[in-house]
């Protein structure tokens, strides 16, 4: 049987065991969660390393992806230096399966909303793009405008970026400075429970909004009523969260197993252990096999 283990920097309370099967092939997926801590996540990864078909880098990105060019983020690297496992930390997926969500989504959308082959919305709001441009594309070409919070979630510099153009002029200059920031700048949070509600304007006046659960959560306003949510790893309390404040669709971009989505991360390692090259796959490889085992974001509506 093949396993595929994603070791997170995140919260422990979000850790899932299951198996799944892709085309006859057995997978154990499991998620384990670090709280924060660093050396923990490493001695894992030691200690599982060539136990495992994949690993999943949970928690923070290994590098950031604009166009054809990659950044290393050197301080996240070392978590996985020297592992002879295969190592993913989402992006493939993230510039695929994300990258393609209203495509794969479509069969779903349809059945539950009124006119899913025009769907469109007015404004898309992304807290932060800069490891989901795949994502931020595929809203942009449904949204007439979309808003990046970047700066503002991000580095704190209240300045919000409109329009994919605008948001790749700035990472130009900004992901080879990234590219040395300490693990501490780049870590994501170990849960994101401490609400911290800001950016009012952009949740308020976005019908579209998109992005990393956690960033959301922390930020996100109390009053979404009608509004479409595009996020990644979902529990039963996250929708809980949604539904409570109106959120009418909820589209998770990865497959629901036992209760719950993972993360990107999780997914790939499991398609990278199911393919058994020993390697990360490349994203034509990623998208014959998102065909392939038909795998296909998860849409749920919440409040009709």
């Amino acid at each position: 049987m093949k396993r595929a283990v994603s070791i997170s920097l995140g919260s422990s309370s979000r850790d899932k065991h299951v198996q799944v099967e892709f085309k006859g092939v057995p997978i154990i997926v499991e998620r384990i969660g670090t709280d924060g801590d660093i050396a923990k996540a490493r001695h894992l990864y030691l200690e599982m390393d060539g136990q495992v078909d994949a690993f999943g880098v949970g928690g923070v990105d290994l590098f950031l992806r604009l166009d054809e060019r990659e950044y290393p983020l050197r301080s996240a690297l070392k978590l996985v230096e020297g592992l002879k496992s295969p190592c993913v930390d989402g992006r493939g997926l993230k510039h695929t399966l994300e990258r393609r969500v209203f495509e794969l989504a479509y069969p779903q959308l349809n059945d539950t909303l009124d006119d899913a082959e025009n769907l469109h919305f007015q404004q898309a709001f992304i807290p932060v793009a800069a490891d989901r441009l795949g994502l931020a594309q595929a809203v942009a070409q449904v949204s007439d405008q979309i808003v990046l919070g970047d700066l503002m979630v991000a580095l704190g510099i209240p300045i919000p970026v409109r329009g994919i153009a605008s948001y790749k002029k700035i990472a130009q200059l900004l992901f080879p400075v990234v590219s040395h920031f300490p693990m501490s700048m780049l870590f994501y949070g170990s849960s994101g429970i401490e609400r911290e509600p800001k950016y009012d304007k952009f949740w308020r006046e976005s019908d579209l909004l998109a992005g990393d659960f956690l960033f959301m959560r922390k930020h996100v306003i109390d009053d979404l009523a009608g509004k479409t949510v595009i996020t990644n790893t979902t529990t039963p309390a996250n929708l809980e969260f949604l539904r409570e404040r109106g959120v009418s669709t909820v589209i998770t971009t990865t497959p629901r197993y036992d209760g719950r989505t993972f993360g990107t991360n999780m997914m790939e390692a499991a398609i990278t252990a199911y393919a058994g090259k020993g390697r990360p796959l490349t994203d034509d490889e990623l998208n014959v096999l998102i065909d392939e085992l038909e795998l296909r974001p998860t849409v749920q509506s919440l409040n009709k």
